[in-house]
Formats: C-alpha cells, structure tokens, sequence
C-alpha cells in the first residue's frame, strides 16, 4: 500500500536545503524501487523549494516512517513538518484504476 509523505521545510532554510540536495537525491536514488512519485514543492515562479511529496510503496507505516526518517534532509533538520499517511491510487499515470 503507497504512503503519502508531505514535507514542509523550517522558514528560512533554503540555503540547508541546497547543500543537502544532493545527498538527498542519491538517498532517494537507492530506494527507485519503491518510489512512485517524487517531488519538491516551488512557489509559483518555479524558485524555491518549501517541502516535497514523496509517494512511497511499502506494507506498513513503520516502513515509510523509517524511510523519510533516514533521508538525509530529515537528518539535517531540514522540515518543520512531515506527514505520513496512506494513499490509494484511483488515477495513476494516466488511467483511471477504480
């Protein structure tokens, strides 16, 4: 079963989101198998980044805890918020599944 997780980031903390980027993005790599969507959260001029969602496919809460709890951006103190919860695909990549 998919977990949503939904990031906000600390005000103020672009700069510690820039240099912990790429750590992030190789943690993220080593879990593609898991990952259905992936993604920062802009302001409407494409600048920035505030949070993120990351859609995440495992069995269990605990799982999806342990992951963004591991992710180097939760590490670094990066979020003031994350939000875990389950999700179900109605509409995934272009087609309609109920």
């Amino acid at each position: 079963m998919p977990y949503l997780i939904r990031t906000a980031d600390k005000p103020d903390s672009l700069e510690l989101r820039n240099t912990t980027r790429a750590a992030h993005l190789e943690y993220l790599k080593g879990h593609t198998s898991r990952i259905l969507a992936a993604g920062a959260l802009l302001n409407d001029d494409g600048s920035g980044g505030h949070g993120g969602v990351i859609i995440y496919d495992v069995e269990d809460r605990a799982s999806a805890e342990d992951f963004i709890n591991n992710d180097p951006f939760t590490k670094a103190g990066l979020f003031a918020t994350i939000e875990v919860t389950r999700w179900r695909k109605a509409f995934f990549n272009f087609e309609c599944l109920v």
